[in-house]
């Protein structure tokens, strides 16, 4: 389901918020001491979507970044290459795939910010945990 800013939405699970507590002009690196124990939302809970964010896809670690620039080399210069160096660089390609394939397959999230009926506000949470309204 695609949310809009302005829509109507209610969670579509109960949440559980724990962790460090900041004020909203406070960095999160501030936050290194203050704990406020939990807050339970229940699913139902009705609240406006105020902006939704563009999808994003997670940054690729080192592996995948690896696998990139290896498959591009045995791409553009394998055939160009020694058969024993070409046949290195395909195995050390192949083994690295697996971790292409993982990031590939990677879900992109969409966030939202939603002020709820009680006041609250969810701040980056995946549009997933909202069903419309």
């Amino acid at each position: 389901m695609m949310l809009e800013a302005g829509q109507r939405v209610k969670l579509a699970a109960d949440l559980r918020l724990a962790g460090p507590v900041v004020l909203a002009e406070d960095s999160p690196a501030a936050a290194t001491d203050a704990v406020a124990g939990s807050l339970s939302l229940a699913s139902g809970t009705g609240g406006t979507v105020e902006r939704v964010n563009e999808p994003q896809q997670q940054e690729p670690g080192p592996d995948v970044r690896e696998y990139v620039r290896l498959k591009s080399l045995l791409d553009d210069f394998g055939h160009q290459m020694p058969s024993g160096t070409r046949k290195q660089l395909e195995e050390q390609v192949g083994s690295l795939e697996p971790e292409w394939i993982a990031h590939q397959e990677q879900r992109l999230h969409v966030t939202v910010r939603v002020r709820l009926d009680n006041g609250f506000v969810l701040d980056d949470a995946h549009a997933e945990v909202f069903t419309s309204d």
